[in-house]
Formats: C-alpha cells, sequence, structure tokens
C-alpha cells in the first residue's frame, strides 16, 4: 500500500515550495544549496516524505529562513495520515 501523506508533511512542503519560489530558486538549485538531491526535494515539497531534523535544517540554512518557520502552524492532529482519518470516519 502506498503511503500517504500526512497533512502535516503537506503543510512543510507548502512552506518550503513559498519560500523556494520567493527566493527564485528552482527545486534543483534548492537540492544543490541544501545537499539533498532534487528528487527529495520533491518528495518533501509535495508532502510524500517527512523531513528528518537534519533536512529541515539543511533546507532551512539553503533558504535563510529559522526551522520553526516551516513548523509554524502545526498541529498534533496534522500528523494523522489521510487514511488513518478517513477509515476513522467511515
Amino acid at each position: 500500500m502506498p503511503r500517504v501523506p500526512s497533512d502535516a508533511a503537506a503543510h512543510i512542503g507548502q512552506r518550503i515550495v513559498a519560500e523556494r519560489k520567493r527566493l527564485g530558486l528552482t527545486q534543483e538549485n534548492l537540492g544543490h544549496l541544501s545537499g539533498i538531491d532534487s528528487a527529495g526535494i520533491r518528495s518533501y515539497e509535495t508532502g510524500r516524505a517527512m523531513l528528518s531534523i537534519r533536512s529541515l535544517l539543511r533546507i532551512s540554512t539553503a533558504l535563510k529562513k529559522q526551522p520553526d518557520y516551516f513548523l509554524d502552524g502545526l498541529t498534533d492532529d496534522m500528523f494523522d495520515s489521510v487514511s488513518s482519518r478517513t477509515r476513522r470516519a467511515g
């Protein structure tokens, strides 16, 4: 069964995309600056993967933002996967 992204991963990904675009960077540029391959950047931006603390620090440094910028607005319930919420609701 494929992994279903959590709302938390999607939220962080959206903030990465917004900041990357604000700076005029491509995914490849961000990958080069952060030392993370472009496939990894793409996975984080789409919310398909949750960042490790190390990756968060690398991306934060590359985008010249404090790590908490990407975490701002997260709540505990955002870490539930979409599929588990659907099962509970059904």
